[in-house]
């Protein structure tokens, strides 16, 4: 399988731009501008498979280009937590993932000329149980404020996931494997 002439992530992430660039892969990176609304109904996984789609569609490239794109949310109780718009929806997110396992899902999507292939990544995530006090300090830290769920396991909050089963890198935000399969579908070797 041949490399194609270029790779594109759909994202503006700095985490799944550091993660694809952990594959040794060239990329350009093109952020797509995209209605991330909800729909009425929509179940957390169904969301982060439309929201990846929808995003590497919206990616105007060649067809010898591998387009890239993923959407990763959190879920509690069939609600999707987003990511927080002010400290106190932060606060309230953590303390509802207090002592609880969730889910956190990431769709990827990935296109090559008129190819699609898409895939969900599911894993479980377990808190430890978290004081006021633990909460305060982390969003004082400023990190809740622009990750799914208010927390990034793989940033200061780590001190506070007693177990992850599932994907790391899906829940940081671009599940490697899943990305690496998929890509192998349309033909193409991201791994050299």
């Amino acid at each position: 399988m041949a490399e194609p002439l270029r790779i594109v992530l759909a994202s503006s992430s700095p985490r799944r731009r550091e993660l694809l660039g952990q594959l040794g892969v060239r990329f350009q990176v093109i952020a797509p501008d995209i209605d991330e609304s909800e729909r009425a109904g929509e179940a957390a996984d169904a969301y982060v498979r439309r929201l990846a789609t929808e995003k590497a569609a919206a990616v105007d490239v060649a067809d010898d280009v591998l387009v890239i794109a993923a959407d990763t949310t959190v879920e509690l109780d069939g609600s999707i937590l987003g990511k927080p718009a002010d400290s106190a929806e932060a606060v309230a997110m953590l303390r509802r993932l207090s002592a609880r396992t969730h889910r956190v899902h990431t769709g990827v999507a990935v296109r090559l000329g008129g190819q699609v292939a898409d895939d969900i990544s599911t894993s479980l995530v377990t808190m430890v149980p978290l004081t006021p006090a633990m909460i305060g300090w982390y969003v004082a830290t400023g990190e809740p404020f622009d990750k799914a769920g208010g927390y990034a396991v793989q940033g200061a909050a780590a001190a506070f996931v007693q177990q992850v089963r599932g994907s790391v890198s899906g829940i940081v935000g671009l599940p490697l494997a899943a990305t690496v399969s998929l890509a192998h579908q349309l033909g193409v070797s991201l791994l050299g």
